[in-house]
């Protein structure tokens, strides 16, 4: 997992990078660019934005609820500490450079204060993938790994669906404890994923007035 996140990083930093260096592009002087250029870089913002709405749509609300329905517990855990990165790290590099492309289409200075604010959407989508990926989900994780312990000790985790984990918690205090801290980092990762997803919907309502059908 370490070489793709490596990997996503290089392409985010890559593809901002080429985006705030219209000279590369051989744009005009003036200012102005090329309707290649300004194709090109809308279009890399629709992939991106798509790509990451798509990606959290499903994940938050559709794959993630599906798996925990059907796998048993400990796999489902251990499967989304290895989904968890990747969904980040893809979601974070595709807001950047959706973010990095309307930037550059809508410089600050001139930009209109509705400008301004989807600017600010696609910025803080980022910020919350990142928050997610280098803060909560490490965290999430080792407490996950810790807890996944006590509870094979205690003789569960491979139920589907429902758990034992509440009633066996009762008469092991350890287990409690391990419940109420996973409890809240996990809140605080899932309300922060939801912001970066209520963002994302602001953008699409913003993208939809721009269309013609």
């Amino acid at each position: 997992m370490a070489w793709l996140t490596r990997f996503l990083t290089a392409v985010a930093f890559l593809a901002v990078g080429v985006i705030f260096s219209p000279e590369t592009f051989g744009s005009i002087s003036d200012g102005s660019i090329s309707p290649i250029l300004s194709t090109s870089i809308k279009l890399a913002h629709l992939l991106c934005f798509a790509t990451a709405w798509g990606t959290a749509l499903w994940v938050t609300f559709i794959g993630g609820i599906l798996m925990f329905k059907y796998l048993p517990r400990h796999q489902f855990g251990n499967l989304q500490s290895k989904m968890f990165p990747a969904y980040f790290s893809m979601v974070g590099v595709c807001c950047a450079v959706s973010a990095a492309a309307f930037g550059y289409m809508h410089p600050w200075k001139s930009a209109t204060t509705t400008e301004k604010y989807q600017l600010g959407f696609l910025v803080s989508a980022f910020a919350f993938n990142l928050i997610n990926l280098f803060v909560f989900t490490p965290m999430t994780i080792e407490m996950m790994k810790h807890r996944h312990k006590v509870e094979r000790e205690e003789n569960i985790g491979n139920e589907i669906g429902g758990s034992k984990n509440q009633e066996v918690a009762k008469k092991n205090p350890k287990l409690a404890a391990m419940n109420k801290k996973f409890g809240m980092i996990h809140g605080l990762s899932s309300l922060i994923n939801l912001m970066s997803f209520g963002v994302l919907a602001m953008h699409t309502w913003y993208l939809a007035g721009k269309l013609s059908l």
